[in-house]
């Protein structure tokens, strides 16, 4: 199945864990394949735990927390153009750590935190008419740092925090009927400021903490069916070093990758077929967390985020078959 029309990444906030500028593979990054390219530095100020939604070659961005204020400011960057055009602002509460997802022509964004609470109010972006319209309230406890993905027809949230507490439940949003629906089956742990990424029609879930603690636990779910299943744990290799949270993640043809968050600016690329993970080229800008990715199935890029007290407005592409070079 073509990811070109339907692909989300959530990008949360952190809490209470530190980040380190150092990558954790331990190998020098020209031994390792892959190389990162600066592109176009983001229009709008700098920011971190904003929403990043891509339809079609079109990729959508917007909310976040600049280090003074929360946002609700939302852009549009052309990928095949690669140039970044201010669309119409989000119109609930300026927040940081929502959920997003995609379906057809239309963008979701809602739940997050707005500086004192957590929220539960949802909204749809038309991409063709550039207006947002107010749908069903999330159904699940109020929350951050969830994580939201989507099928063709269906949009998924998850996980996240609730302010007094991790979650581990996730909800189907059913556009047609405007409806929010339990689904059962996750066995896995609670957490917040998890990732996913999308391959085909299996979505795989990983990374993120609760109790300070990061989690190794991974998982697949199968958009058709509706099911988990439990893959190898983060943390099953001696030499794997992909546990960590407030990451960013993203797909390129068959292989998911990670990088960057609390485990510094290592790069680490997912083999769906055997379920295995190989470290690539270490993230070349600063490292950071709580940033965003916007891929559309064939090109992927990593931007924005913090480190401290520090908001970045770069933005840089992952090619991970292309040799490392440090002069681009």
């Amino acid at each position: 199945m073509s990811m070109s029309r339907n692909m989300n990444f959530l990008v949360p906030i952190a809490f209470g864990v530190a980040l380190s500028l150092v990558g954790c593979g331990g190998d020098d990054s020209t031994e390792l394949d892959g190389n990162w390219v600066t592109e176009t530095v983001f229009d709008g100020s700098p920011r971190s735990s904003s929403v990043c939604v891509t339809v079609g070659n079109q990729a959508y961005m917007g909310t976040g927390y600049d280090g003074d204020d929360y946002l609700k400011d939302f852009w549009r960057y052309d990928i095949p153009g690669g140039y970044w055009t201010q669309v119409a602002d989000f119109p609930g509460s300026p927040r940081s750590s929502a959920a997003a997802f995609a379906m057809g022509d239309a963008v979701f964004v809602g739940t997050g935190y707005d500086g004192e609470d957590e929220l539960a109010d949802f909204y749809k972006y038309d991409t063709t008419t550039n207006t947002w319209t107010r749908v069903a309230d999330f159904k699940g406890t109020a929350r951050r740092s969830a994580v939201g993905f989507n099928s063709t027809t269906f949009g998924y949230l998850g996980s996240g925090f609730d302010g007094d507490n991790d979650k581990k439940d996730f909800w189907r949003y059913d556009p047609v009927n405007n409806q929010w629906t339990e689904l059962f089956g996750f066995g896995g742990e609670k957490r917040r400021e998890a990732i996913t990424f999308t391959i085909g029609d299996k979505v795989y879930f990983g990374t993120g903490s609760s109790n300070n603690i990061n989690k190794s636990d991974f998982y697949r779910f199968d958009l058709t069916t509706e099911t988990w299943q439990r893959l190898t744990d983060l943390d099953e290799d001696d030499d794997y070093a992909v546990m960590r949270s407030n990451a960013m993640a993203f797909t390129i043809g068959n292989y998911g990758y990670v990088t960057g968050g609390t485990a510094g600016s290592s790069t680490w690329e997912y083999d769906p077929a055997n379920d295995t993970w190989t470290e690539k080229t270490v993230f070349e800008g600063s490292g950071r967390q709580d940033g965003c990715a916007i891929y559309n199935g064939s090109r992927a890029f990593v931007l924005l985020g913090s480190f401290g007290s520090y908001y970045f407005d770069d933005m840089f592409e992952f090619k991970p078959f292309e040799e490392y070079d440090d002069e681009d």
